[in-house]
């Protein structure tokens, strides 16, 4: 590929696979509604407002593949979630099937699927259960990139990610941990993979506590270099007690817990 968009270029992993992708592809576009560092060699950087159809237009004009990263990363109130991840979403998606883009990757969450018990062990074939607003738009994310592979060819890596970071920083990161190189490499099988057309893994280290049976990424050829247990002792006993018990049970953690009303947790 000559020229790749990164969305959401200056939020955390976006500022990431920034410095991690460069000289990977000749030009890196660069789009965020906020203000982002200058461009440097081989970068190009825009200002984009994703509910604004005809800015991402323009946004999308000349690029051969996508991630997706833009959006609001976490839970918030429904008018947010409507506008960042689900009209921006379309409207993505929508931009880039009319200027002939033909793969993307789209960056789901564990939160679409973190309604399922810890003492689970899942694969990317189950059905969603989001724990969240935030967790619903990523399950439509997943959908809506399922209907625009099928009906219009383009290519999709839906990559639920789990928590990117140098390193976890608590227990139940132990779990879902995705160190920056190994999301660099998932993230390019996304964009190279000869022969991808819809696709969901999980986007998570090679963690030893993992929930997920990863075996669908391993299939397009992931290959995690790293993994949480390390840290693990020195992150356990940092761990507070007194932990809310259904943020414990499920492996949404906190998202569940919020506005928890159901009178006993669910299998």
């Amino acid at each position: 590929m000559h020229r790749v968009l990164i969305t959401g270029a200056g939020g955390g992993i976006g500022r990431a696979m920034r410095d991690t992708l460069r000289g990977l592809y000749p030009v890196l576009r660069l789009s965020d509604r906020i203000v982002i560092p200058p461009a440097r060699d081989g970068e190009e950087v825009m200002q984009t407002e994703l509910a604004d159809m005809a800015a991402v237009e323009t946004m999308v004009a000349g690029v051969e593949g996508i991630i997706h990263l833009g959006g609001i990363s976490g839970e918030s109130s429904w008018e947010a979630i409507l506008e960042g991840n689900i009209v921006g979403l379309y409207n993505v998606f929508e931009a880039a099937r009319r200027a002939g883009v033909k793969r993307i990757v789209m960056a789901t969450s564990n939160h679409a699927v973190g309604f399922y018990p810890r003492d689970r062990t899942i694969d990317h074939r189950v059905v969603p259960r989001p724990d969240s607003r935030y967790g619903v738009s990523k399950a439509f994310s997943e959908a809506l990139a399922s209907l625009y592979s099928d009906k219009h060819g383009i290519g999709f890596l839906c990559v639920r990610i789990g928590n990117f970071g140098e390193r976890p920083i608590d227990k139940r990161r132990l779990s879902i941990w995705v160190s920056p190189r190994d999301l660099t490499q998932l993230f390019r099988i996304g964009l190279e993979h000869p022969e991808l057309r819809y696709e969901i893994v999980y986007g998570v280290s090679n963690n030893r506590r993992s929930w997920y049976d990863n075996s669908n990424a391993f299939r397009l050829g992931y290959k995690p270099q790293d993994d949480s247990e390390p840290y693990s002792a020195e992150v356990l006993a940092a761990e507070p007690a007194g932990a809310d018990p259904i943020a414990e049970h499920y492996q949404g953690g906190t998202f569940c817990a919020e506005e928890y009303s159901a009178a006993t947790p669910r299998t």
